[in-house]
């Protein structure tokens, strides 16, 4: 399976934006989707994961409640909502996928994501 992010942007501080995954085949209900960020000079960044199931939602404490993560695996698509977002939000975006067998502590690390799309860049002006 391949991946395609898109839906990035320039965007004034306080908009937002939404991110899709699109995969290249339906394989992708198996996995465990995640996004991820990295901003210039800095390391990659876990920002959520989302089971193929769709029932249970990781993200880190900073983002919760303005980045929500969500699939639809009849259109092999995923997606990251993001409200109110921040000048320190400016990125490439990434999404991947895990096998649905990662354990809950694997998932924030990227070494677990073994497919993963180009990036999108988002850019948040302020």
């Amino acid at each position: 399976v391949q991946l395609q992010a898109s839906g990035g942007g320039l965007v004034q501080a306080g908009h937002s934006l939404r991110l899709t995954c699109t995969a290249s085949d339906q394989s992708f209900s198996a996995y465990t989707l995640a996004w991820f960020r990295q901003a210039p000079g800095k390391e990659r960044e876990f920002v959520g994961a989302l089971r193929r199931s769709g029932g249970t939602a990781y993200s880190t404490s900073s983002l919760k409640g303005r980045f929500t993560i969500s699939r639809d695996n009849a259109k092999a698509t995923g997606y990251l909502q993001m409200n109110s977002l921040k000048p320190e939000d400016t990125a490439v975006y990434y999404c991947a996928l895990a096998p649905q067998s990662t354990i809950v502590s694997e998932m924030y690390g990227a070494r677990a994501y073994h497919i993963w799309g180009q990036g999108t860049q988002v850019t948040v002006s302020s």
